[in-house]
């Protein structure tokens, strides 16, 4: 969680550097081979249409319990200061600001309040049924208090929940992590001196990780639009893009605020202006460039968590080995306190929403869908590993089996069964539905587009053919649209080359108008944050290729 120096995946001797080139190349070597073994899964499971963080869980576990797989150990400056930014940023670049305005008040009591209410019962039952002290219970609970975006946003990315819903359970878990930052500090302060709660200073800790942060990564996605309106190359683009996230964090921890905070922020910031700050091929090749990177780190980080875990349990001590029940009745506990705090808080809102009969559904899912991940697994490694006095912490391995393998429980059981959760409450959005608002949108952008024909005709400065051309061209995608509805519900080249080119460039004007008429429908709430991305992504591969030409 905290930034440092760069760490190092490793093979049976954790923490230690090559002592030669053979030793260097082996950990390549099972670094290349950790990164196939995730690309393939995770390509697997798109094909076959189930979650991919779960199936490479469980294909890391398989792997890791093959007689002769290398042992990795996961180094928290890796998961903290390489993985988790670009992640981070991706989730909060994604997040509509529209959808998050609306739903800022519950997103802050979850964001704080659940996470204080789960850190407490998990301390509770850990210090009920488990040998760890009350100390590193305490650590356990703050460990595991959060949801985990990077989780959240890779199960939720293929559900169809309304706008809303999908932002609450996103923004909660992008939010979260100073409640949990500050929680996770103070318990290992007390574990590693022995020392009593100081909450007072908790509370002013917070107040800075979480203010500090918020600072530092609003700052930062403010000069990075200042930089972004003067350029348009595209390689000085994309390096911009994939520097901003690691600029904010590293801006952020050495202030010694919260790293997490300022890519989230930075990445809310960038996100909801980010399709004006470009031109079509920029945004089509930043696409391209963050979805593989986004690809290939969570391929690779879902997997480590199921590599991880039998290294981990081999270090505990005999003593420790009812860790499967452990982990079942914290996981247990982490969901029931999730429901029990979600469902009032569900019915108040409806309630204050008018509604007079309490809908289930919405809490189900809210809560079905609080999945751990990499974060906690974070958090977790950063636990010191000695007392203040030099004494080993004692209960160190067990808190990390305990937090892996609740990540495994809640990745696996949840991840596999969210979608079935969400079709039986009915509250997914139907395909006909998206497509519905999609054909929409598609007839008033080409009707927006043949009002401006219309004026330029009367103006007699466009040759007819021209005009003829595009208007054909309108017509049949209107007509397209109007077809879709319908099914839901139940061209030709110009005489020159001097034609051509007027025709390229008043089509390009009309993929302008198209685009402030696309903006206009979503500040108007007639269509979705999704729609708006899609159409727009049209808009721009039809620039594109007009320029190619």
């Amino acid at each position: 969680m905290s930034g440092g120096a760069p760490g190092s995946l490793v093979g049976r001797e954790p923490e230690r550097l090559p002592q030669s080139q053979g030793d260097g190349m082996r950990s390549v070597g099972t670094v290349l081979a950790l990164v196939v073994l995730a690309t393939v899964v995770a390509t697997f499971a798109r094909r076959w249409r189930i979650p991919a963080p779960s199936l490479l869980v469980v294909a890391g576990l398989a792997v890791a319990l093959l007689p002769g797989t290398p042992q990795i150990e996961i180094s928290p400056e890796i998961i903290g200061l390489v993985v988790l930014p670009p992640l981070l940023y991706a989730s909060a670049e994604d997040m509509p600001w529209r959808e998050l305005r609306a739903v800022w008040k519950p997103v802050g009591i979850l964001a704080i309040g659940l996470v204080l209410a789960s850190a407490a019962a998990v301390g509770a039952v850990a210090v009920l049924l488990t040998p760890l002290s009350w100390q590193m219970a305490f650590v356990l609970g703050a460990v595991l208090a959060s949801t985990d975006p990077v989780a959240v946003t890779a199960l939720g990315r293929r559900l169809a929940l309304p706008p809303r819903v999908q932002v609450l359970v996103q923004a909660e878990s992008l939010f979260n992590d100073a409640t949990s930052l500050v929680l996770v500090r103070v318990a290992a302060g007390i574990a590693a001196a022995s020392a009593a709660a100081n909450w007072e200073s908790a509370g002013g800790r917070f107040l800075v990780l979480a203010g500090g942060g918020t600072v530092i990564g609003a700052a930062v996605g403010g000069v990075i639009i200042l930089i972004r309106r003067r350029t348009e190359d595209p390689v000085l683009e994309t390096v911009i893009a994939l520097v901003t996230p690691y600029a904010a964090y590293l801006l952020a921890e050495a202030a010694h605020t919260s790293g997490v905070t300022s890519c989230v922020v930075a990445g809310v910031v960038l996100g909801g202006g980010g399709d004006r700050l470009t031109n079509a091929r920029i945004r089509l090749q930043l696409h391209a460039v963050y979805g593989t990177v986004v690809f290939l780190l969570e391929s690779v980080v879902f997997s480590l968590i199921g590599l991880a875990l039998p290294a981990e349990v081999r270090a505990l001590a005999h003593g420790d080995r009812a860790w499967p029940l452990y982990a079942l009745a914290v996981a247990a506990t982490l969901i029931a306190v999730r429901l029990l705090w979600i469902a009032p808080l569900s019915a108040v809102v409806q309630r204050r929403g008018g509604i007079g009969r309490i809908n289930w559904r919405v809490p189900m899912v809210l809560t079905w869908a609080g999945t751990r991940g990499v974060m906690p697994l974070a958090a977790a490694l950063s636990v010191p590993e000695v007392m203040r006095n030099g004494t080993p912490l004692a209960d160190r391995p067990l808190v990390l089996v305990l937090t892996t393998s609740v990540v495994v429980v809640t990745l696996v059981v949840q991840g596999f069964t969210l979608a079935p959760v969400v079709r039986a409450s009915g509250i997914a959005l139907e395909p006909a539905h998206t497509a519905r608002e999609e054909a929409r949108a598609r007839a008033r952008l080409a009707h927006a587009g043949l009002a401006r024909l219309e004026e330029l005709a009367e103006l007699e400065v466009v040759p007819d053919v021209v005009l003829d051309r595009l208007r054909r061209g309108l017509v049949a995608r209107l007509d397209d649209a109007r077809d879709r509805l319908a099914e839901s519900d139940g061209a030709e080249g110009a005489a020159t080359e001097s034609a051509d080119r007027v025709y390229r460039q008043l089509r390009r004007d009309l993929i302008a108008v198209e685009t402030d008429e696309l903006q206009r429908l979503y500040d108007a709430h007639a269509i979705s944050d999704t729609t708006r991305r899609r159409l727009q992504r049209s808009l721009d591969l039809e620039e594109t290729r007009l320029t190619d030409v």
